[in-house]
């Protein structure tokens, strides 16, 4: 086969569906094929692009660093894809407010930063942002768009994965110059430890200890509701935090805050999804142009490890 003859756009597609539904079954029942074209079509992409881009197993799918990388490009390139056609064509365009929820985190150090040039692409469209932490209810916040992080639960919403974060535990100088710097995970009972006020996922924060990976109840001297408050206590010497690493990078390279217990960090993720409805009927063009571009634009990978 030559080279004009390879839908590369079609492939990216399928590899795309392979990742965000979790294996070939899913995505070839979303794609409409058989799970052994599926099968079949990555097997032919991995051996024309000389590159592993997933390590298969009977129980899960795991992308290698070259899938990860191949996946992210796709992401923006299918996304490129999508816009251009959409500009190119006579039919409905982007227009009217975009209602946006998001945490205050997100909102802050990703989404702020993108705003400009996502109005400069659609100068019809209006946002409308709020930030909480808590999980909303779409219809009646009457949001098109939330952004959450960490598992989802079943419901009725479709999720677009944004990327993934890794966390780090931060003081500030100042605390630590009071208090001492921990050095092993027991240390850390004698360290006032921030929380948040509501459920989370993992009620405390893992860490690698011996070997394995423990979790460490926070019993937090201070507990706020969402993780911008959270940031603004480590930088004032409240104590310990763990954050996503995207909301404290300019912190730690300006030296406002201190990454510790490094060694420890079991490196697990956070994931970030773009939540909206997705029954009845096509998406919004406003809506659609929303998600294409954070789809195309977000980047959560490279902040994954501070070292």
């Amino acid at each position: 086969m030559s080279r004009q003859d390879i839908n590369r756009s079609g492939e990216m597609e399928v590899f795309v569906s392979v990742v965000e539904r979790g294996g070939f079954s899913a995505a070839a029942m979303a794609r409409r094929m058989t799970p052994s074209a599926v099968s079949k079509l990555v097997a032919r992409l991995e051996k024309r692009l000389g590159a592993r881009l997933v390590n298969r197993s009977t129980r899960k799918l795991q992308l290698t660093p070259e899938g990860c990388a191949f996946y992210e490009r796709s992401i923006a390139i299918l996304a490129d894809i999508a816009e251009a056609e959409r500009q190119a064509s006579s039919g409905e365009q982007a227009s009217g407010r975009i209602r946006v929820n998001t945490s205050g985190s997100f909102g802050n150090h990703v989404l702020a930063p993108l705003v400009p040039a996502f109005m400069a692409l659609h100068p019809a469209v209006t946002l409308d942002i709020s930030h909480t932490d808590a999980i909303v209810d779409l219809m009646e916040e009457r949001a098109d768009v939330a952004i959450r992080a960490g598992p989802l639960k079943s419901s009725s919403l479709i999720a677009r994965k944004l990327g993934a974060t890794g966390k780090i535990i931060v003081a500030s100088p100042d605390y630590l110059r009071r208090h001492g710097e921990p050095r092993t995970v027991a240390d850390l009972r004698r360290h006032c430890r921030i929380g948040f006020s509501y459920a989370r996922a993992v009620e405390g924060w893992p860490l690698r200890e011996d070997g394995e990976t423990v979790t460490v109840p926070i019993t937090p001297g201070v507990q706020v509701g969402d993780g911008e408050a959270m940031r603004h206590l480590a930088l004032s010497g409240a104590g310990l935090a763990r954050l996503a690493a995207f909301t404290v990078r300019a912190d730690i390279d300006a030296g406002r805050l201190v990454p510790v217990l490094e060694e420890a960090n079991p490196g697990d993720l956070e994931e970030f999804y773009a939540l909206y409805m997705g029954q009845g009927g096509p998406l919004p063009a406003r809506v659609r142009a929303l998600l294409d571009f954070l789809a195309g634009h977000v980047r959560l990978s490279s902040m994954n490890t501070m070292v």
